[in-house]
């Protein structure tokens, strides 16, 4: 959809679509008129026999909503899909702020063209600001399957997801929904949306998820930008991309958390597969692995720790310490993803354990970009966040490395972590992979599965069967 009505004028965002009783389907909008102001307008499908729904139908009575009382022009968008309730009426909810509150405003309709706004919202967090792209959606907490957006009842909790305005960051939180009036609690207060538990500790941005009917499933999408240069954006013709969609589960073990993990069908992108067991690697080593051309990678990875029984140093500061050069004795350790054959530029993807108060072990998850590029311009940082680890888990992750973009996942999709680098050196053929152990005090053990992967090709469908 294009912005050519006053209504989208200076802009069509984010919406969202949602199914309606008998296969009909509308999409609700934000769009910018051309006051800026932001409302959200309405839109069906002009041929609901088109299986690609290609062209969209703008409302003529648009806006449908537009900003209430006491909100700003400027801070009333993204609205999500909507879920219906025990009265029967569909609600949506909408990001707003109100001075530094981020805040869910929920609305009530029949028909998507007249909506109530509730007295009270969803659920609102002091000092987050503004809220985009909210998400709201149910996960069942002893099932594999996603759920309908409408799922509601024992053995549900609702995830709460807002991208946050001032700091560009994708947080969620697991709670419960009260349908009787529409209100959000989180399990726990001090991981509240947009304070707690991010989707992605990389870069990663404005997702939203669907339910997939066919494979019951909810589908996360997420966006993520570039770290190179605006001039070199320009030059390759292109600018920012999708992630690869993931599965979004409940994670039972903990309790705590989510799990999301690459959608089957990356799958079926696997080639020639080379596996390693018990490699071991010692302290201050590299070891390569010798698998062809590094460049487009499904890696699967656990690891093992040895003690050595030295005297224990755990000086690093902060979860993943200054990088993969920060060394302590229980890590860093992992692998050395798009790295050239003198080690030049290399991306490090690793786990690195620490003593923490209590005298257990807690386990960060980091990624280094600080080496990714020789290239001048680029911004390269270090990611990192805890994982939990259970008792009787091994140390896990799994790589999916695509060039320029780096999508890596501990312990079975409880923690990820994005990023993008832009490597010189380590291009096609010349593209590497290593295991690296950088800890002190320990051995590493490491057993892999890795697959080379097939570029993805473009279906066209057959348009002429459109009718």
């Amino acid at each position: 959809m294009f912005p050519d009505s006053w209504f989208d004028w200076n802009g069509v965002w984010t919406g969202s679509a949602t199914i309606l009783p008998g296969g009909q389907i509308v999409i609700l909008y934000t769009g910018d008129t051309d006051n800026y102001v932001q409302v959200q307008n309405l839109a069906y499908p002009a041929n609901l026999s088109d299986p690609l729904l290609l062209d969209w139908v703008k409302y003529p009575g648009n806006p449908v909503l537009v900003p209430p009382t006491g909100i700003l022009p400027k801070d009333f968008r993204d609205p999500t899909t909507g879920w219906l309730g025990p009265d029967g009426k569909w609600r949506i909810t909408v990001g707003s702020k109100v001075n530094g509150t981020g805040i869910s405003l929920v609305y009530t309709t029949t028909n998507f063209t007249d909506y109530e706004l509730l007295d009270n919202v969803l659920h609102a967090v002091p000092g987050t600001g503004m809220w985009e792209c909210v998400d709201f959606y149910p996960v069942s907490i002893n099932g594999t399957k996603g759920l309908d957006t409408s799922a509601g009842g024992p053995g549900v909790k609702h995830v709460l997801k807002a991208s946050l305005d001032n700091t560009k960051l994708d947080y969620y939180a697991l709670g419960t929904y009260f349908a009787e009036n529409d209100t959000w609690v989180p399990d726990d207060p001090e991981q509240d949306v947009g304070i707690g538990l991010r989707y992605d500790y990389g870069r990663y941005y404005a997702s939203k998820t669907f339910f997939d009917p066919v494979k019951e499933r909810r589908i996360l999408w997420g966006w993520i930008n570039e770290t190179d240069t605006a001039n070199d954006d320009l030059a390759k013709g292109w600018s920012s991309l999708q992630t690869i969609p993931r599965t979004v589960l409940y994670d039972n073990n903990t309790g705590t958390n989510i799990l999301q993990w690459p959608v089957e069908e990356v799958e079926s992108l696997r080639l020639n597969s080379t596996d390693f067991d018990g490699v071991v690697v010692e302290p201050g080593s590299v070891v390569e692995l010798d698998i062809g051309t590094a460049t487009q990678l499904d890696i699967l990875a656990e690891f093992e720790i040895e003690s050595l029984g030295l005297e224990e140093t755990n000086e690093v500061n902060g979860l993943c310490g200054s990088g993969a050069t920060d060394r302590s004795s229980f890590g860093p350790f992992g692998l050395l993803v798009i790295a050239d054959e003198t080690l030049s530029e290399l991306t490090p993807i690793y786990f690195r354990l620490a003593n923490s108060s209590d005298g257990s072990l807690e386990t960060y998850f980091c990624t280094d970009e600080r080496r990714s590029s020789m290239a001048s311009g680029v911004f390269k940082q270090v990611y990192g966040s805890t994982v939990p680890v259970l008792d009787g888990e091994t140390l896990s992750m799994r790589i999916l490395v695509d060039h320029s973009i780096v999508e890596s996942f501990a312990q079975g999709g409880r923690r990820v972590i994005s990023s993008r680098i832009y490597p010189t050196e380590a291009i096609y053929g010349a593209a590497r992979l290593f295991l690296f152990n950088n800890a002190t005090g320990v051995n590493v053990k490491a057993t892999l599965k890795i697959w080379q992967m097939n570029s993805a090709f473009i279906h066209p469908f057959p348009l002429d069967q459109i009718h």
